[in-house]
C-alpha cells in the first residue's frame, strides 16, 4: 500500500495519534469525567480520507457521530520533547473530523475494552489541506467549527483545550518517538451529533486558514 500524503505538505502520513476528552464541555456532554492526563488512542491509515471524499457509515453501527478537531503534523523525529521546544516539531496544521461509532464505543466502554473499532473504520478520519505554522498563527487561539447541511453543530477554540498543543506533543513524545508525518488529532469541542446518509459536512479552521467538506454516503 502506498503511503498517503498530507495535503499541502510533502510528508507521508505515519502514525495517527488522537486525544480524547480534551475539551471540558465535550466530556460533560457525554457524562465523562475530566481527565487528569491526556487520553490517547490511535487510528489506522485506512481511516484517513480527504476533502470532497465520501464518508462510509459501517453496517456495524447505527449511531456515527462527527467530532471536529485541530490536527497537528509533526515535522521531525523527536523523543522527550520539552513544551518549550514543541513548536519546532510542528510542520503544519489542518482541520480534521474524528468520526466515532458511538454505539460501538459505548459498549466497549461499558465492558472496559479499547475504542479502536469505534474509531477506526475506513474514512473515519478525513483531513483538510494543511498550512505551515508561522509567527502569525497563535496555536493557543484558533477557532474550529463544523456544520452539517449548512447548520452549525460545533464551535470551539484551541484556548479551551484542557491540555495545550505543546503539552500534548511533549506528553506523546515521552511515550512514543514522534516522526515526520505523524498526525495528532487534538480533541473536539462540544456539539457532537449523529450523521445520516446524504449529509454534507463542512469543517473549518481559523479565519480562512483551511477547510474540509465531505459527504456521507
Amino acid at each position: 500500500m502506498n503511503d498517503k500524503i498530507i495535503p499541502g505538505l510533502d510528508l507521508a502520513i505515519k502514525s495517527i495519534y488522537c486525544i480524547g476528552r480534551n475539551y471540558a464541555e465535550h466530556a460533560k456532554e457525554l457524562n465523562n469525567p475530566l481527565p487528569t492526563s491526556p487520553i490517547v488512542f490511535l487510528k489506522p491509515q485506512s481511516s484517513i480520507c480527504f476533502d470532497d471524499d465520501e464518508i462510509i457509515i459501517p453496517t456495524q453501527s447505527s449511531d456515527v457521530h462527527h467530532e471536529v478537531e485541530l490536527v497537528i503534523a509533526i515535522s521531525k523525529k523527536g523523543k522527550n520533547i520539552t513544551e518549550s521546544d514543541a513548536i519546532e516539531h510542528i510542520e503544519g496544521i489542518g482541520i480534521g473530523i474524528d468520526f466515532t461509532a458511538r454505539d460501538i464505543q459505548q459498549k466497549a466502554k461499558e465492558a472496559g475494552h479499547p475504542w479502536s473499532v469505534a474509531k477506526g473504520f475506513d474514512t473515519f478520519a478525513p483531513i483538510s489541506r494543511f498550512v505551515p505554522v508561522n509567527k502569525n498563527i497563535d496555536l493557543e487561539n484558533i477557532d474550529l467549527e463544523l456544520s452539517v447541511n449548512g447548520v452549525k453543530r460545533q464551535s470551539g477554540n484551541s484556548s479551551q483545550m484542557i491540555f495545550s498543543i505543546a503539552s500534548l506533543i511533549s506528553y506523546l513524545s515521552e511515550i512514543f518517538t514522534l516522526y515526520p508525518g505523524d498526525l495528532i488529532f487534538t480533541g473536539t469541542p462540544s456539539g457532537v451529533s449523529s450523521i445520516q446518509s446524504g449529509d454534507r459536512i463542512t469543517a473549518s479552521l481559523g479565519k480562512n486558514l483551511t477547510s474540509l467538506t465531505v459527504t456521507v454516503k
